[in-house]
């Protein structure tokens, strides 16, 4: 986002904190109602510095060269140009953006977009219009993997994307004329493009569960912020697009975009004034807030979906030595714990790194990717890492490295995830 009188707060924060949240802080009841609710305001909603890890220091790389938490272990479950374990399935290259799914008899469905681009690459490497797509992998209650499948084809760049609170995968193409497939996780239903969301290089989608509207960013240096409201909850077929505008003091003004379609002129240049966000990619849904990530900047703002204001909650440029840079896909644990990953990393790549929830918003790393099948920094064979999600119940955290091996690898990381959040708190 080009910066025109910064971000301000929201009054998202500005609610007492609950008891047991104050006690965690180190403070009494009668001492934080003495403080008042300006002091929690601000505290709430202050960027975050960097701290410890609420897991401790990462140990030795372990046999896959993930470097993890104590108590921490970590498996491969797939990678590109070979069958899944037990399946025949060939996995797909490139894998990015992911979430996660319920089956109903205690496993879950893992869904994992493919970018393969539009053009071949690098020699020897995937690449063509129509071979990105999405796949997915079913697991048994005890994490066993029952079978692989393709639920998306004749695509390019799928890059990321949403769940949908009524059960299906948002799969955006990141290509100039992209659009937004609407995907069946467990592929029975054939995918159907959604041109109401318009046409652009769409990365990253979500919906709120309160309203049922979505969000989405655009990977591009001047890209948009954009919400959509259904014409009826829950079918994207019809309904409106519109850009955000931000104010001097961070209130958000949406205004209609007049050509989703984008026939004559791309959708962020349609509404003078409209605010620009420095590579628009990861973005999440989490108790009334919208995470959007711009990675050219490296800064994660939330927006308040009740206030309609916007603040940034983490900048790399505040800190000295940043432990997370070129931030990109995000997901919010139980535990309200937000799990960055790095799109490039400059000279410290492969990391995923973790922002606490306020009062007190420390930023760590929870997890480094280490060895030579990640590629070497800064040049067109690095990878990055992609797709972090946790499975439903929270214990079983998935992400990828894009490019290791040549054609990328999807890890799962097991642990002792911390719990779930006070019931009510907000961030």
């Amino acid at each position: 986002m080009t910066e025109r009188g910064g971000d301000h707060t929201g009054d998202s924060g500005g609610r007492l904190l609950r008891r047991r949240d104050v006690v965690r802080t180190g403070l009494t009841a009668a001492g934080a109602l003495a403080l008042g609710p300006e002091f929690w305001r601000a505290a709430l909603a202050a960027p975050a510095e960097q701290g410890r890890s609420p897991y401790g220091p990462l140990g030795a790389p372990d046999r896959h060269g993930i470097r993890l938490p104590e108590g921490f272990r970590s498996r491969i479950v797939a990678r590109g140009g070979q069958p899944v374990k037990g399946t025949r399935y060939v996995w797909h290259a490139f894998s990015d953006g992911a979430a996660t799914y319920e089956t109903g008899d205690g496993g879950w469905i893992l869904v994992s977009n493919s970018e393969v681009p539009e053009a071949p690459g690098l020699p020897g490497l995937p690449g063509g219009a129509g071979e990105g797509g999405a796949s997915a992998i079913r697991f048994a209650a005890d994490g066993s993997i029952r079978r692989a499948y393709r639920i998306l084809e004749g695509t390019s760049n799928n890059c990321s994307g949403g769940a949908t609170p009524w059960g299906t995968w948002l799969s955006c193409e990141e290509i100039d004329e992209g659009r937004v497939w609407e995907c069946d996780p467990r592929g029975q239903r054939r995918a159907k493009a959604r041109p109401a969301l318009g046409v652009f290089k769409h990365e990253a989608a979500c919906v709120d569960r309160r309203t049922g509207r979505l969000y989405l960013t655009e990977d591009l240096s001047d890209g948009g912020f954009y919400r959509f409201t259904p014409r009826r909850r829950g079918d994207l077929t019809a309904g409106r697009l519109e850009i955000a505008r931000v104010k001097r003091d961070g209130y958000v003004e949406w205004e209609r975009v007049p050509d989703p379609s984008a026939r004559r002129r791309p959708t962020r240049h349609q509404v003078p004034g409209a605010r620009e966000f420095a590579r628009g990619e990861g973005i999440w849904f989490d108790t009334g807030l919208v995470y959007v990530a711009t990675t050219e900047d490296s800064k994660i703002r939330a927006y308040n979906t009740r206030t309609e204001r916007i603040r940034i909650i983490y900048n790399a440029k505040r800190l000295d030595d940043p432990p997370l840079t070129d931030v990109d896909n995000i997901t919010v644990s139980r535990s309200g714990d937000l799990y960055v990953c790095e799109d490039d990393g400059g000279d410290d790549p492969f990391d995923i790194a973790i922002i606490t929830p306020p009062p007190k918003r420390r930023v760590a790393r929870f997890a480094k990717l280490t060895g030579p099948q990640h590629g070497d920094a800064g040049t067109e064979a690095s990878s990055e890492v992609t797709g972090v999600v946790f499975d439903p119940s929270g214990r079983r955290l998935y992400f990828a490295s894009q490019r290791a091996f040549g054609t990328g690898v999807v890890y799962e990381v097991r642990g002792p995830f911390r719990g779930r959040r006070p019931r009510g708190r907000n961030q």
